[in-house]
Protein backbone atom coordinates (compact mmCIF):
# COMPACT_ATOMS: atom_id res chain seq x y z
CA UNK A 1 0.00 0.00 0.00
CA UNK A 2 1.58 3.41 -1.03
CA UNK A 3 -0.78 5.39 0.64
CA UNK A 4 -3.74 5.09 3.55
CA UNK A 5 -5.64 7.81 2.07
CA UNK A 6 -8.55 5.84 0.57
CA UNK A 7 -8.78 3.26 3.49
CA UNK A 8 -8.98 6.52 5.52
CA UNK A 9 -11.31 8.08 3.47
CA UNK A 10 -13.38 5.11 3.83
CA UNK A 11 -13.68 5.26 7.29
CA UNK A 12 -14.23 8.75 7.17
CA UNK A 13 -17.54 7.66 5.38
CA UNK A 14 -17.96 4.87 7.48
CA UNK A 15 -18.46 7.05 10.42
CA UNK A 16 -21.74 8.62 9.53
CA UNK A 17 -23.44 4.88 9.32
CA UNK A 18 -22.33 4.56 13.41
CA UNK A 19 -23.47 7.80 14.10
CA UNK A 20 -26.65 6.27 12.64
CA UNK A 21 -26.81 3.75 14.66
CA UNK A 22 -29.32 4.13 17.76
CA UNK A 23 -28.27 2.99 21.15
CA UNK A 24 -30.29 -0.38 21.07
CA UNK A 25 -28.50 -0.93 17.62
CA UNK A 26 -25.09 -0.48 19.38
CA UNK A 27 -26.22 -2.51 22.22
CA UNK A 28 -27.42 -5.71 20.15
CA UNK A 29 -23.96 -5.43 17.88
CA UNK A 30 -21.80 -5.29 20.70
CA UNK A 31 -23.16 -7.99 22.08
CA UNK A 32 -23.25 -9.98 18.90
CA UNK A 33 -19.38 -9.56 18.57
CA UNK A 34 -18.73 -10.69 22.32
CA UNK A 35 -20.44 -14.33 21.26
CA UNK A 36 -18.73 -13.90 17.96
CA UNK A 37 -15.48 -13.59 19.70
CA UNK A 38 -16.52 -16.55 22.15
CA UNK A 39 -17.05 -18.78 19.20
CA UNK A 40 -14.07 -17.63 17.70
CA UNK A 41 -11.72 -17.94 20.56
CA UNK A 42 -9.80 -21.15 19.47
CA UNK A 43 -9.51 -19.60 16.01
CA UNK A 44 -7.88 -15.86 17.36
CA UNK A 45 -5.49 -18.21 19.75
CA UNK A 46 -4.09 -19.75 16.75
CA UNK A 47 -3.33 -16.61 15.23
CA UNK A 48 -2.20 -15.31 18.50
CA UNK A 49 0.36 -18.02 18.85
CA UNK A 50 1.77 -17.02 15.18
CA UNK A 51 2.59 -13.95 17.03
CA UNK A 52 3.84 -15.15 20.17
CA UNK A 53 6.20 -17.55 18.51
CA UNK A 54 8.33 -14.51 16.48
CA UNK A 55 8.71 -13.24 19.94
CA UNK A 56 11.77 -14.56 22.36
CA UNK A 57 10.47 -15.53 25.83
CA UNK A 58 12.95 -13.02 27.43
CA UNK A 59 10.67 -10.06 26.44
CA UNK A 60 8.97 -8.29 28.71
CA UNK A 61 6.00 -7.41 25.96
CA UNK A 62 5.33 -11.45 25.67
CA UNK A 63 2.77 -11.36 29.01
CA UNK A 64 1.14 -8.23 27.24
CA UNK A 65 1.08 -9.79 24.01
CA UNK A 66 -0.33 -13.51 24.92
CA UNK A 67 -3.99 -14.36 24.71
CA UNK A 68 -5.30 -17.43 26.27
CA UNK A 69 -9.02 -18.42 26.94
CA UNK A 70 -9.53 -16.63 30.05
CA UNK A 71 -8.13 -13.28 28.20
CA UNK A 72 -10.27 -13.97 25.35
CA UNK A 73 -13.28 -14.73 27.92
CA UNK A 74 -12.69 -11.46 29.57
CA UNK A 75 -12.95 -9.45 26.20
CA UNK A 76 -16.07 -10.97 25.86
CA UNK A 77 -17.15 -9.95 28.74
CA UNK A 78 -15.76 -5.83 28.98
CA UNK A 79 -17.54 -5.87 25.80
CA UNK A 80 -21.39 -6.72 27.00
CA UNK A 81 -20.16 -4.77 29.74
CA UNK A 82 -19.89 -1.50 27.51
CA UNK A 83 -23.06 -2.61 25.59
CA UNK A 84 -24.68 -2.06 29.31
CA UNK A 85 -23.01 1.75 29.44
CA UNK A 86 -25.09 4.68 29.01
CA UNK A 87 -24.64 6.04 25.62
CA UNK A 88 -22.62 9.36 25.68
CA UNK A 89 -23.88 10.52 22.54
CA UNK A 90 -27.01 12.19 21.32
CA UNK A 91 -27.19 13.63 25.50
CA UNK A 92 -28.66 17.03 25.73
CA UNK A 93 -25.82 18.97 28.29
CA UNK A 94 -28.02 22.29 28.01
CA UNK A 95 -31.28 23.54 26.77
CA UNK A 96 -32.57 27.27 26.71
CA UNK A 97 -33.87 30.15 24.37
CA UNK A 98 -31.91 33.32 24.41
CA UNK A 99 -32.93 37.07 24.25
CA UNK A 100 -33.51 36.82 20.84
CA UNK A 101 -35.69 34.16 21.01
CA UNK A 102 -33.58 31.31 19.56
CA UNK A 103 -33.44 27.70 20.44
CA UNK A 104 -30.17 26.62 21.89
CA UNK A 105 -29.04 23.40 23.11
CA UNK A 106 -26.20 22.06 23.65
CA UNK A 107 -25.68 18.31 22.89
CA UNK A 108 -22.93 15.68 23.09
CA UNK A 109 -21.88 14.00 19.65
CA UNK A 110 -19.05 11.69 19.02
CA UNK A 111 -15.73 12.77 18.20
CA UNK A 112 -15.76 11.11 14.46
CA UNK A 113 -12.64 9.06 13.85
CA UNK A 114 -10.39 7.79 16.29
CA UNK A 115 -6.85 6.65 15.89
CA UNK A 116 -5.26 4.92 17.83
CA UNK A 117 -1.61 3.88 17.83
CA UNK A 118 -0.64 0.97 20.38
CA UNK A 119 1.98 -2.01 20.33
CA UNK A 120 2.30 -5.21 21.58
CA UNK A 121 -1.64 -5.44 23.39
CA UNK A 122 -4.19 -7.19 20.72
CA UNK A 123 -7.09 -6.40 23.27
CA UNK A 124 -6.66 -3.03 23.24
CA UNK A 125 -8.24 -3.58 19.06
CA UNK A 126 -11.08 -4.72 20.69
CA UNK A 127 -11.53 -2.48 23.70
CA UNK A 128 -10.96 0.74 21.44
CA UNK A 129 -13.54 -1.02 18.88
CA UNK A 130 -15.71 -1.36 21.60
CA UNK A 131 -15.97 2.07 23.00
CA UNK A 132 -15.45 3.83 19.50
CA UNK A 133 -18.72 2.20 18.31
CA UNK A 134 -20.61 2.72 21.70
CA UNK A 135 -19.97 6.21 21.47
CA UNK A 136 -20.70 6.08 18.06
CA UNK A 137 -17.65 6.76 16.90
CA UNK A 138 -15.44 5.07 13.96
CA UNK A 139 -11.98 3.74 14.63
CA UNK A 140 -8.61 3.29 12.28
CA UNK A 141 -6.21 1.23 14.44
CA UNK A 142 -2.01 0.97 13.87
CA UNK A 143 -1.10 -1.71 15.44
CA UNK A 144 2.71 -3.42 16.36
CA UNK A 145 4.13 -5.67 13.85
CA UNK A 146 4.65 -8.17 16.73
CA UNK A 147 0.62 -8.99 17.62
CA UNK A 148 -0.38 -8.46 13.60
CA UNK A 149 -2.02 -11.99 13.32
CA UNK A 150 -3.75 -11.52 16.21
CA UNK A 151 -5.20 -7.78 15.49
CA UNK A 152 -5.83 -8.62 12.05
CA UNK A 153 -8.05 -11.68 12.99
CA UNK A 154 -9.78 -9.63 15.58
CA UNK A 155 -10.36 -7.25 13.60
CA UNK A 156 -11.84 -9.80 10.69
CA UNK A 157 -14.51 -11.11 13.20
CA UNK A 158 -15.41 -7.11 14.12
CA UNK A 159 -15.76 -6.25 10.29
CA UNK A 160 -17.62 -9.79 9.86
CA UNK A 161 -20.14 -8.32 12.30
CA UNK A 162 -20.51 -4.59 11.55
CA UNK A 163 -21.84 -5.74 8.27
CA UNK A 164 -24.14 -8.09 10.00
CA UNK A 165 -25.55 -4.75 11.16
CA UNK A 166 -25.40 -2.54 7.67
CA UNK A 167 -22.43 -0.80 8.90
CA UNK A 168 -19.31 -0.67 6.30
CA UNK A 169 -16.43 -2.80 7.02
CA UNK A 170 -14.27 0.60 7.34
CA UNK A 171 -16.17 1.86 10.56
CA UNK A 172 -13.13 -0.25 12.28
CA UNK A 173 -9.84 -0.19 10.29
CA UNK A 174 -6.53 -1.50 11.06
CA UNK A 175 -3.50 0.03 9.31
CA UNK A 176 -0.33 -2.11 7.89
CA UNK A 177 1.88 -2.71 10.33
CA UNK A 178 4.56 -0.88 8.66
CA UNK A 179 5.87 2.28 10.59
CA UNK A 180 5.97 4.07 7.28
CA UNK A 181 2.44 4.81 7.55
CA UNK A 182 2.56 6.50 11.00
CA UNK A 183 3.56 9.66 9.33
CA UNK A 184 0.68 9.74 6.95
CA UNK A 185 -1.97 9.22 9.72
CA UNK A 186 -0.06 11.90 12.12
CA UNK A 187 -0.82 14.00 9.68
CA UNK A 188 -4.48 12.79 8.53
CA UNK A 189 -5.95 15.89 9.04
CA UNK A 190 -9.02 15.73 7.05
CA UNK A 191 -9.70 12.88 7.82
CA UNK A 192 -8.41 11.57 11.22
CA UNK A 193 -10.17 13.95 14.54
CA UNK A 194 -7.95 12.88 17.35
CA UNK A 195 -5.04 10.20 17.65
CA UNK A 196 -4.33 8.53 21.31
CA UNK A 197 -1.21 6.71 21.29
CA UNK A 198 -0.86 3.40 23.71
CA UNK A 199 2.45 2.28 24.52
CA UNK A 200 6.01 3.14 25.73
CA UNK A 201 7.54 6.78 26.06
CA UNK A 202 9.52 6.99 23.02
CA UNK A 203 6.20 6.46 20.71
CA UNK A 204 4.08 8.73 22.87
CA UNK A 205 7.10 11.43 22.66
CA UNK A 206 7.21 10.67 18.55
CA UNK A 207 3.62 10.96 18.29
CA UNK A 208 3.29 14.37 20.44
CA UNK A 209 6.34 15.83 18.09
CA UNK A 210 5.17 14.84 14.98
CA UNK A 211 1.28 14.82 14.76
CA UNK A 212 -0.26 17.47 13.52
CA UNK A 213 -3.93 15.89 14.67
CA UNK A 214 -4.91 16.54 17.80
CA UNK A 215 -3.53 14.42 20.26
CA UNK A 216 -4.59 12.53 23.67
CA UNK A 217 -0.91 11.03 25.62
CA UNK A 218 -1.65 7.53 26.85
CA UNK A 219 0.14 4.70 29.15
CA UNK A 220 3.57 5.61 29.93
CA UNK A 221 3.59 5.12 33.94
CA UNK A 222 6.52 5.82 36.57
CA UNK A 223 5.08 4.73 39.53
CA UNK A 224 5.70 5.09 43.19
CA UNK A 225 4.68 3.38 46.12
CA UNK A 226 5.78 5.60 49.19
CA UNK A 227 6.10 3.42 52.40
CA UNK A 228 5.49 6.30 55.19
CA UNK A 229 6.96 5.97 58.72
CA UNK A 230 3.42 5.41 60.56
CA UNK A 231 2.35 2.42 58.01
CA UNK A 232 1.44 -0.99 58.44
CA UNK A 233 4.46 -3.16 57.27
CA UNK A 234 2.41 -5.98 56.76
CA UNK A 235 0.29 -3.91 54.39
CA UNK A 236 2.50 -2.21 52.74
CA UNK A 237 5.02 -5.32 51.92
CA UNK A 238 1.00 -6.89 50.39
CA UNK A 239 0.84 -3.88 48.37
CA UNK A 240 4.43 -3.55 47.12
CA UNK A 241 5.05 -6.62 46.30
CA UNK A 242 1.09 -6.80 44.14
CA UNK A 243 1.84 -3.18 42.64
CA UNK A 244 5.25 -4.72 41.24
CA UNK A 245 4.83 -8.49 40.42
CA UNK A 246 1.09 -9.13 39.88
CA UNK A 247 1.69 -7.72 35.92
CA UNK A 248 4.90 -6.08 35.79
CA UNK A 249 4.54 -5.20 32.13
CA UNK A 250 1.60 -2.85 32.25
CA UNK A 251 1.83 1.09 32.90
CA UNK A 252 0.32 0.84 36.38
CA UNK A 253 2.36 -1.57 37.88
CA UNK A 254 5.09 -0.17 40.25
CA UNK A 255 8.33 1.00 39.51
CA UNK A 256 9.48 2.96 42.71
CA UNK A 257 9.76 2.00 46.37
CA UNK A 258 10.32 4.85 48.69
CA UNK A 259 10.91 4.03 51.93
CA UNK A 260 10.68 6.20 55.23
CA UNK A 261 14.31 6.00 56.68
CA UNK A 262 12.62 5.11 60.36
CA UNK A 263 11.22 2.23 59.08
CA UNK A 264 13.75 1.23 55.79
CA UNK A 265 15.67 -1.34 58.27
CA UNK A 266 12.32 -3.73 59.30
CA UNK A 267 10.86 -2.93 55.72
CA UNK A 268 12.97 -3.32 53.23
CA UNK A 269 14.06 -7.06 54.35
CA UNK A 270 10.71 -7.75 54.90
CA UNK A 271 10.29 -7.72 50.80
CA UNK A 272 13.00 -10.15 50.06
CA UNK A 273 11.47 -13.66 50.40
CA UNK A 274 8.87 -12.58 48.13
CA UNK A 275 10.95 -10.32 45.45
CA UNK A 276 13.20 -13.36 45.14
CA UNK A 277 10.26 -15.49 44.33
CA UNK A 278 9.59 -13.75 41.06
CA UNK A 279 13.74 -12.62 40.93
CA UNK A 280 13.29 -8.97 41.00
CA UNK A 281 15.84 -6.90 40.20
CA UNK A 282 16.44 -3.83 42.70
CA UNK A 283 18.23 -1.02 41.69
CA UNK A 284 19.09 0.72 45.34
CA UNK A 285 20.17 3.89 46.77
CA UNK A 286 23.25 4.32 48.79
CA UNK A 287 21.23 3.36 51.85
CA UNK A 288 18.64 1.08 50.27
CA UNK A 289 21.95 -1.05 48.77
CA UNK A 290 23.29 -1.34 52.34
CA UNK A 291 20.23 -2.67 54.00
CA UNK A 292 19.43 -5.05 51.44
CA UNK A 293 22.85 -6.61 50.85
CA UNK A 294 22.89 -7.35 55.05
CA UNK A 295 19.44 -8.86 54.35
CA UNK A 296 21.29 -11.43 51.83
CA UNK A 297 19.24 -9.97 48.96
CA UNK A 298 20.85 -11.42 45.57
CA UNK A 299 19.30 -9.44 43.03
CA UNK A 300 20.80 -6.30 44.13
CA UNK A 301 22.97 -3.26 41.98
CA UNK A 302 23.66 0.51 43.14
CA UNK A 303 21.18 2.35 41.34
CA UNK A 304 21.93 4.90 38.94
CA UNK A 305 20.57 8.59 38.35
CA UNK A 306 18.64 7.32 35.33
CA UNK A 307 16.80 4.54 37.46
CA UNK A 308 14.43 7.24 39.18
CA UNK A 309 11.94 8.10 36.58
CA UNK A 310 12.30 5.18 34.20
CA UNK A 311 9.35 2.89 33.15
CA UNK A 312 10.48 -0.81 33.74
CA UNK A 313 7.80 -2.74 32.14
CA UNK A 314 9.66 -5.94 34.30
CA UNK A 315 10.62 -7.54 37.50
CA UNK A 316 12.54 -4.91 38.01
CA UNK A 317 12.10 -1.79 40.38
CA UNK A 318 14.24 1.24 42.04
CA UNK A 319 14.20 1.52 45.92
CA UNK A 320 14.75 4.83 47.57
CA UNK A 321 14.88 5.75 51.53
CA UNK A 322 13.83 9.35 52.27
CA UNK A 323 13.79 11.21 55.16
CA UNK A 324 10.07 11.97 55.40
CA UNK A 325 7.10 13.61 53.48
CA UNK A 326 8.61 16.35 52.23
CA UNK A 327 11.66 14.15 50.39
CA UNK A 328 9.06 11.92 49.00
CA UNK A 329 6.78 14.33 47.93
CA UNK A 330 9.66 16.20 46.62
CA UNK A 331 11.01 12.93 44.48
CA UNK A 332 7.30 11.71 43.00
CA UNK A 333 7.29 15.62 41.55
CA UNK A 334 10.66 15.07 39.80
CA UNK A 335 10.59 12.04 38.58
CA UNK A 336 6.62 10.62 38.26
CA UNK A 337 4.64 10.49 34.96
CA UNK A 338 1.78 11.55 36.46
CA UNK A 339 -0.23 8.08 36.01
CA UNK A 340 -0.93 6.65 39.57
CA UNK A 341 1.10 7.33 42.86
CA UNK A 342 0.67 5.51 45.70
CA UNK A 343 1.38 6.22 49.71
CA UNK A 344 0.86 3.27 52.78
CA UNK A 345 0.81 5.28 55.61
CA UNK A 346 -1.77 5.30 59.03
CA UNK A 347 -1.60 9.18 59.38
CA UNK A 348 -4.80 10.89 57.68
CA UNK A 349 -3.13 14.18 57.78
CA UNK A 350 -0.19 12.54 56.02
CA UNK A 351 -2.25 10.99 53.37
CA UNK A 352 -4.70 13.82 53.02
CA UNK A 353 -1.66 16.04 52.34
CA UNK A 354 -0.11 13.32 49.86
CA UNK A 355 -3.70 12.33 47.69
CA UNK A 356 -4.03 16.97 47.70
CA UNK A 357 -0.64 17.28 46.48
CA UNK A 358 0.78 14.61 44.65
CA UNK A 359 -0.19 15.93 40.42
CA UNK A 360 -1.34 12.84 38.92
CA UNK A 361 -4.24 10.80 37.29
CA UNK A 362 -5.05 8.59 39.96
CA UNK A 363 -3.48 8.55 43.46
CA UNK A 364 -3.88 5.95 46.10
CA UNK A 365 -3.88 5.69 49.78
CA UNK A 366 -2.90 1.72 51.47
CA UNK A 367 -3.77 0.57 47.86
CA UNK A 368 -1.86 -1.09 45.14
CA UNK A 369 -1.57 1.33 41.95
CA UNK A 370 -2.83 -2.10 39.91
CA UNK A 371 -5.85 -1.03 40.00
CA UNK A 372 -5.69 2.07 37.80
CA UNK A 373 -7.71 0.21 34.56
CA UNK A 374 -10.93 1.35 33.17
CA UNK A 375 -12.84 -1.62 33.74
CA UNK A 376 -12.14 -1.99 37.65
CA UNK A 377 -12.84 1.79 37.52
CA UNK A 378 -16.68 0.65 36.16
CA UNK A 379 -16.27 2.33 33.11
CA UNK A 380 -16.71 -0.85 31.24
CA UNK A 381 -13.01 -0.55 29.07
CA UNK A 382 -10.36 1.69 28.31
CA UNK A 383 -8.09 2.87 25.38
CA UNK A 384 -5.77 4.04 27.62
CA UNK A 385 -4.73 6.41 30.96
CA UNK A 386 -4.12 9.87 29.98
CA UNK A 387 -1.75 11.38 32.00
CA UNK A 388 -2.05 14.96 29.89
CA UNK A 389 -4.84 17.49 31.79
CA UNK A 390 -7.08 19.10 28.88
CA UNK A 391 -10.23 16.48 27.49
CA UNK A 392 -8.97 13.97 29.49
CA UNK A 393 -7.53 12.49 32.58
CA UNK A 394 -7.04 9.23 34.10
CA UNK A 395 -9.03 5.67 32.36
CA UNK A 396 -9.78 7.34 28.81
CA UNK A 397 -13.32 5.46 28.20
CA UNK A 398 -16.80 6.10 26.64
CA UNK A 399 -17.76 8.97 28.19
CA UNK A 400 -14.69 10.66 26.93
CA UNK A 401 -15.44 9.90 23.67
CA UNK A 402 -17.53 12.96 22.78
CA UNK A 403 -17.46 16.76 21.73
CA UNK A 404 -19.90 19.18 22.23
CA UNK A 405 -22.26 20.59 19.40
CA UNK A 406 -24.56 23.53 19.98
CA UNK A 407 -28.15 23.13 17.93
CA UNK A 408 -29.93 26.65 17.54
CA UNK A 409 -33.20 26.68 16.12
CA UNK A 410 -34.88 30.11 14.92
CA UNK A 411 -37.76 31.67 13.10
CA UNK A 412 -36.48 34.10 10.89
CA UNK A 413 -34.12 36.00 13.24
CA UNK A 414 -31.28 37.47 11.59
CA UNK A 415 -28.77 39.75 13.56
CA UNK A 416 -27.54 43.08 11.89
Amino acid sequence: MNTITPLLQATQQAAAAVRRLDSEQKTALLNRLADVLTAHSADILAENQKDLDRMPDSDPKKDRLKLTESRVADLAASLRTVATLPDPAGVVLLEQTIEQGLQLRKIAVPLGVVGVIYESRPNVTVDVASLCLRSGNACVLKGGKEADYSNRKLVELIQQVLVEFDVPKAAVSLLPPDRAVVNELLTATRYVDIIIPRGSESLIQFVRKNSLVPTIETGAGVCHTYVEASADLEKARAIVVNAKVSRPSVCNALDCILVDETIADSFLPSLTAEFMNWNVEVFADTTAYAILVKAGYPHLKAAQPEDFGREFLDYKCAVKVVSGPDDALSHIQTYSSRHSEAIVSQSSSIIERFLNEVDAAAVYANASTRFTDGAVFGLGAEIGISTQKLHARGPFALEKLVTEKWVVVGDGQVRW
